[in-house]
């Protein structure tokens, strides 16, 4: 096995020691693998970044959560610059956003080709496939990595939370966190400092890649 093998073995296994948390999370259907976990461009510094599939109506309350959890542990990438082995939130989906917004390039192909389901439900893992499967073809690692089981403790306490937050009561931690969430993605120095981000925020997709520079240039090679 070379060093780059060893590495992207290593991160692979911390990946998935961490990610039952998402068992604590209400409204998540589905979590699969992206970025460099995904492609195997893996670097000593890289983060997790994830695809995170949520309720209809419930993607600012699923975000927060994700965030709060995962901070609990420090997991959770704060900082640009203090990202290793730390989790990217970048993207949420909902039934209602899983056909993907375009450009759909090489680059967006391939990054969405290699989608590794980590946890949730195989019926909505299915649903976003299959809503992106004419632009993006068969996604090579279909099978589900094995993440380490944490019991059943975890998704009671999700599906309590995702129980108590359904409904009229939902809605109003909902409104609030959407009202503090945009307020926030808007005043980001993220979407007016940076290159030509694509920033998507509203009810059915969150997802943020501020500068895509890296993108392009690769896309001219």
């Amino acid at each position: 096995m070379s060093i780059g093998d060893n590495l992207y073995e290593q991160k692979w296994q911390k990946f998935l020691k961490r990610i039952w948390l998402f068992r604590f999370i209400p409204f998540v259907d589905f979590v699969l693998a992206a970025g460099s976990l995904a492609t195997g461009d893996i670097k000593e510094d890289s983060d997790f970044d994830v695809i995170v599939g949520c309720r209809q109506g419930r993607i600012f309350t699923a975000r927060f959560s994700c965030w709060f959890v995962f901070s609990l542990f420090g997991w959770y990438a704060k900082h640009p610059n203090k990202t290793k082995d730390k989790f990217c939130f970048n993207h949420f989906v909902t039934p209602a956003s899983y056909r993907l917004s375009p450009p759909y390039n090489e680059y967006w192909k391939k990054l969405y080709q290699s989608l590794v389901p980590v946890y949730g439900v195989d019926l909505e893992i299915q649903s976003f496939f299959d809503a992106n499967s004419d632009w993006a073809g068969p996604v090579r690692n279909r099978a589900r990595a094995q993440a380490r089981s944490e019991g059943p403790f975890g998704r009671a306490v999700s599906n309590g939370m995702g129980w108590l937050l359904s409904g009229k009561f939902g809605n109003v931690p909902e409104a609030i966190l959407k009202k503090i969430q945009i307020r926030k993605i808007e005043k980001s120095p993220k979407i007016t400092k940076t290159y030509n981000p694509r920033i998507i925020y509203n009810d059915n997709e969150l997802e943020f890649h501020p500068n895509t520079k890296r993108i392009e240039e690769l896309l001219k090679k």
